[in-house]
């Protein structure tokens, strides 16, 4: 096997959980704004596709030069063996970005990066003229930042937040990524009672029972390298092995997810048995204000309604004031909420004991931490 240097890339604020994912799997790692850079083999390419929970995807570093003309972009591009990645007839689109650098026409970056490995192909596999691109999909990218050029290949294809469940969603659906991240933060463990007052399509609390029996985020998908003719059907049948080794099925769990909605609570339900989760979750449609909790020392995480369209506002601190005045009366009991109104924690009606910004999308928000005390 070869040894690949990769970037598992990340939402704005997530680095830390997914650099701790990383290392989790076994691999030592160094993170920079949205990435988090370790080294492996072609098992490590598809472990890490499998197993990360917070990651966006896993791509692999072709090459990285400084280019400041248009002729060293081409020149170094080519000098990149590109034929240990590429089959000689691979579909190889390029996208890019170039951010504060001398190079900063995108579409002009990505025309002379395609002429350059085309031209290296052509000299490795010894042909003439075209080549077709008919084989299996290789999906490049060059990326410039500040003179720097990264150009590297995703393992990925569709974005790891695409777990295969999830059916139907809400106007507003959560990825399913910053789901996991929100359970994560929470350090709740398979023991405890875990309720989502606001589920929506289910997404918190199906990532909860992932988290909880120890399954793999990306059991139930493919990923594109599963088509690369160098990344083997028995490295794959190896991590899949894994996968069902480490589950822990029989695990019980206490999760709850709420709504006022009764139909994001069919279309939770349809998605929890897609995931595997038919009889382990339990769905209700109910209002906040007759939440009632059961046992101690649970986890409540919630992405309640922001109040971001005008009008909504005032609905979403009600909300929060309605909450803060139940949870009052469960002291053992840690409560999660994602949240972009910046007077959160007045009108909840306390101080949280930690706060972390976080970005849901693109909008600015708050996650909001509030620790029970246990007993």
């Amino acid at each position: 096997m070869s040894e690949y240097k990769l970037i598992a890339t990340a939402a704005m604020g997530l680095e830390s959980i997914v650099a701790s994912e990383v290392k989790d799997l076994g691999y030592e790692c160094q993170t920079e704004n949205g990435k988090v850079f370790f080294h492996g083999d072609e098992e490590t390419i598809a472990r890490a596709n499998m197993w990360l929970r917070v990651g966006d995807r896993v791509r692999i570093v072709a090459g990285e030069f400084k280019a400041y003309t248009f002729d060293e972009l081409f020149e170094r591009t080519k000098a990149i063996p590109w034929e240990q990645f590429l089959p000689v007839d691979a579909a190889f689109p390029v996208s890019g970005k170039s951010v504060k650098s001398k190079l900063f026409s995108v579409p002009d970056c990505q025309a002379i990066v395609k002429k350059a490995i085309v031209e290296r192909l052509k000299i490795a596999y010894k042909r003439i003229g075209f080549l077709d691109e008919s084989g299996p999909l290789f999906k490049l990218e060059v990326s410039i930042l500040k003179d720097q050029v990264t150009i590297t290949l995703d393992s990925s294809g569709t974005g790891l937040h695409k777990r295969g469940y999830r059916l139907g969603q809400g106007d507003a659906p959560l990825k399913e990524t910053m789901a996991a991240a929100l359970v994560k933060l929470s350090k709740w463990s398979p023991n405890r009672p875990f309720i989502d007052p606001f589920c929506g399509s289910g997404t918190i609390p199906i990532e909860a029972a992932m988290i909880g029996q120890n399954l793999a985020p990306g059991y139930n998908r493919s990923f594109l390298s599963e088509e690369w003719p160098w990344m083997k059907a028995q490295v794959w049948d190896r991590v899949r092995e894994e996968v069902e080794d480490v589950a822990k099925y029989d695990q019980e769990l206490d999760i709850r997810g709420y709504d006022v909605d009764g139909k994001m609570i069919s279309i939770a339900e349809k998605n929890a048995v897609e995931a595997g989760f038919a009889d382990l979750i339990s769905w209700q449609q109910q209002d906040i204000r007759d939440l009632t909790i059961e046992g101690n020392n649970g986890v409540l995480i919630a992405n309640p309604p922001y109040g971001e369209r005008l009008g909504e506002t005032e609905e979403a601190e009600d909300i929060a004031e309605i909450l803060g005045t139940i949870m009052k009366n469960y002291p053992s009991w840690s409560v999660y909420i994602l949240s972009s109104l910046e007077n959160y924690e007045e009108m909840y009606g306390q101080r949280a004991t930690k706060k972390r910004k976080l970005f849901n999308g693109f909008i600015r928000t708050d996650y909001y931490q509030y620790w029970g005390q246990r007993v």
